[in-house]
């Protein structure tokens, strides 16, 4: 994201079932509470197009979908979400909160579906003009705990929730893999911690990123009053 933009992008990454829409949510209301503007959105969807293709590459009975195609109708999803939701929400000083980015594509198709993360990762960076989060919140779940968490009662697996575990497996250590090498840009937490624990662990971070964030504002606006004769 271009630094001259005011508002805070956030996105919740993670193995299906981490708990990344109930901590997305904590983090709203909580941010909202203190009077900013959020905005909560998902991957993929967050536009009338996005939600169309979310029920096209997720939902079973929609025939056979090979990784490629995959890979691109995410993209596609994305492309849309970053022109017409996020970049403008950001350019009004908005926080955004995603349930989902780029990652999930490097990590589902780039492993998951064996297509190569330098691939997939060059595709997204083409679809959202280089639009990247200020922060990647990782909630780290182990596969077998994940599908106990979205199986509980009477909850069904949508297309790629149900592939096997070493899928998921895959994924996880994708997820962890693309963290470690830009520690700085992630915070990575155990999803298997109290939901109060985290959402405290995440809000404290993320008020850290604002108040750096206004800092910084108001360092550049004393600069330029200070060169006025």
């Amino acid at each position: 994201m271009s630094i001259k933009s005011p508002g805070l992008f956030i996105a919740f990454e993670g193995g299906d079932g981490a708990g990344k829409s109930t901590q997305a949510a904590r983090l709203s209301d909580a941010l909202e509470s203190q009077g900013l503007s959020v905005l909560r959105t998902r991957e993929p969807g967050g536009t009338p197009i996005g939600e169309k293709l979310r029920s096209l590459v997720l939902d079973h009975g929609n025939g056979t979908i090979d990784p490629r195609t995959e890979a691109l109708m995410f993209a596609a999803a994305r492309a849309a979400h970053a022109s017409q939701v996020i970049r403008p929400a950001l350019a009004g000083g908005t926080v955004v909160i995603t349930d989902r980015y780029i990652d999930s594509s490097v990590a589902y198709q780039g492993a998951g579906r064996g297509l190569g993360a330098e691939g997939v990762l060059s595709l997204n960076e083409w679809a959202t003009e280089g639009l990247h989060p200020d922060l990647t919140v990782l909630l780290d779940v182990d596969p077998s705990d994940g599908r106990q968490r979205r199986t509980a009662g009477d909850a069904t697996e949508d297309r790629l929730e149900s592939e096997p575990d070493h899928f998921h497996s895959a994924i996880r250590h994708a997820f962890l893999d693309l963290a470690a090498a830009a520690p700085s840009s992630y915070l990575v937490l155990a999803a298997s911690a109290d939901i109060e624990t985290l959402a405290a662990q995440i809000l404290e971070r993320v008020e850290t990123l604002l108040g750096d964030r206004i800092s910084g504002e108001t360092a550049a606006g004393e600069a330029v009053s200070g060169d006025r004769p």
